[in-house]
């Protein structure tokens, strides 16, 4: 089965407004729509943290790079005005769990009301602009029994950050179905699965934590050893979305209008299993030590069903379970080891980019 990557054709010269840019996945973003030819424009909150991918692989000479808060509608009016985007992708959020439940209100703040923010400004200055609105794979209704959701599924979130995505989604519904002629809006999101690769340091995040505890020395800590997510490289995760956009942009009535982008069908992948995969690659000597949080409302499972992305883009991951895991452990080890993020991402797109395509899933 063949597994389409982005076309350069259709990216080269593109006014491209990312948002997010300064973020694990928006850095990697901003370096494959350079790689593609496209002129993209980020808007994002400074990068956190003296270590970041955004830093370390000079992801700001990749772009036209704009430090604004989503929550600032006259800001974010102001780059949308000076861009006139022709593709949106919208990946800018506060997007940990457990910040959310330290403070919900900014995460709403920043999550729904920025991406409002964002829609009115595109709406009043770049109408025709192909948008891509990411979510997550948390906004669904979660029963914990592990069924792969679709997309057609009830949303849901009891965590306010995943609450906050399936309020993006329904705004984003109500702002299509509000339109002049809905069928014509290119406007869609997606719900990306649990991501890894290098060049993530978020908190809270287990491929970082793993790479924290292996340049200390000492195991890391689990939460929930026994949960299950639907893990996939960021690269695939990418590729989805860039495909995505393809297609919104050149069928609007056509295209489906929220797709899940996640791992396929096979056995799902427990937190400890992901986390022992990792520290063996790293030579940590034990993985990981359990400390429960009591009263957590993480659910226990988490699944998707990606069957609509397969068959409206055709899309298909390259680096599928453990060859996700393993190369994400290789980009932490060579990193570690004193290596070249830039040069390191510039190696990983180039491998990424000549898989067969028997290789993928």
């Amino acid at each position: 089965m063949t597994a389409p990557l982005p076309d350069p054709a259709f990216w080269a010269g593109k006014r491209v407004l990312l948002t997010g840019h300064t973020g694990f996945k928006g850095s990697w973003a901003a370096l494959w729509l350079r790689r593609l030819g496209a002129h993209a424009t980020g808007l994002a909150l400074p990068p956190e943290g003296a270590e970041n991918h955004h830093d370390l692989a000079h992801v700001a000479k990749a772009l036209d790079g704009r430090i604004a808060d989503l929550r600032d509608p006259a800001a974010v009016a102001d780059v949308v005005r000076a861009v006139r985007p022709e593709i949106v992708l919208h990946l800018g959020a506060q997007a940990l769990v457990r910040r959310s439940l330290r403070d919900p209100a900014a995460t709403f703040a920043t999550n729904v009301q920025g991406t409002a923010n964002l829609l009115a400004a595109l709406g009043r200055l770049a109408p025709e602009a192909a948008t891509l609105v990411v979510t997550s794979d948390k906004v669904y209704r979660n029963d914990g029994t592990g069924r792969a959701f679709r997309e057609d599924d009830p949303l849901g979130g009891k965590d306010p950050y995943s609450a906050s995505k399936a309020a993006c989604e329904l705004l984003a519904a109500s702002w299509r179905a509000s339109a002049a002629a809905p069928e014509r809006l290119p406007l869609a999101t997606a719900r990306g699965g649990n991501v890894i690769g290098g060049g993530d340091f978020g908190e809270d995040r287990l491929a970082p934590d793993m790479m924290r505890a292996a340049r200390a020395g000492r195991p890391a800590t689990l939460r929930h050893p026994e949960a299950t997510r639907p893990w996939q490289h960021v690269l695939d995760c990418l590729c989805g979305y860039l495909l995505y956009l393809e297609r919104l942009a050149a069928d609007p009535a056509g295209a489906p209008r929220a797709l899940n982008i996640g791992p396929g069908p096979g056995a799902p992948i427990a937190v400890a299993r992901l986390a022992e995969a990792l520290a063996a690659r790293l030579e940590l000597r034990r993985a990981w030590v359990h400390e429960p949080v009591p009263g957590s409302i993480e659910a226990p499972a988490l699944a998707l069903d990606v069957t609509r992305a397969r068959e409206a883009l055709g899309w298909r991951e390259r680096l599928p379970g453990m060859a996700a895991i393993a190369a994400t452990a290789d980009w932490q080890a060579a990193y570690l080891h004193g290596a070249s993020p830039r040069a390191l991402a510039e190696a990983a797109f180039a491998a990424f980019e000549a898989m067969p395509a028997a290789a993928a899933a």
